[in-house]
């Protein structure tokens, strides 16, 4: 097995659940809960290999089916249970839901760029802006980490919600929405501070 320990800092492994059908036909899932498409359940059967030899103290997960089902293979083989935790929920899209990413290009290209510049700023009709999201799930992440010190944690997060974490666990700016709302099935190594 291969150990990720550093001194007084978690190291986080940032899980995109593998794909669902809306993911595949580059619909706006948000908080919508779907299970993995085909595709999806391959990806999933891969990053377990390729996570095969990280040992893992923790791994936690959105509250939606894809991260449910991919944290479940995630932890075959091993002494865990995955926890879920509400405050990863995804981004709620509002209006949104379901629509083609196009289908907002087209019919409201001004909000469409006015999202790519600040996606900070951006609030579909009938949702959460990103900046509420991001407040709420780094929330939940600075609860787990504090309990965390010193271990190698999983997190299960769907984007875009997955990508604001990694965002702010780097110190970077919010990425832009269009660029990773149909992301899915691959993960990062990220040190982050307690």
């Amino acid at each position: 097995m291969i150990s990720l320990r550093a001194a007084a800092r978690s190291r986080v492994i940032l899980i995109r659940p593998g794909a669902t059908s809306f993911d595949e036909q580059g619909r706006m899932k948000g908080s919508l809960d779907m299970p993995l498409c085909e595709r999806g359940r391959q990806q999933v059967e891969n990053l377990a290999e390729e996570l095969a030899g990280i040992r893992l103290n923790a791994i936690y997960h959105a509250p939606c089916e894809s991260a449910g089902e991919t944290a479940a293979v995630l932890v075959e083989g091993r002494d865990l249970r995955p926890k879920m935790i509400e405050g990863f929920r995804n981004i709620d899209h509002g209006l949104w839901h379901g629509k083609l990413i196009d289908e907002i290009r087209r019919n409201q290209p001004r909000l469409y760029r006015s999202a790519a510049e600040n996606p900070e700023t951006i609030c579909p009709p009938g949702g959460e802006s990103m900046d509420e999201a991001s407040n709420r799930v780094m929330k939940a992440i600075n609860r787990i980490l504090r309990k965390s010190r010193n271990q190698v944690i999983a997190f299960v997060i769907p984007d875009p919600m997955a990508s604001l974490v990694a965002a702010h666990l780097n110190h970077e700016a919010m990425p832009g929405i269009w660029k990773v709302e149909t992301d899915a099935g691959s993960w990062q190594l990220i040190d982050a501070a307690c």
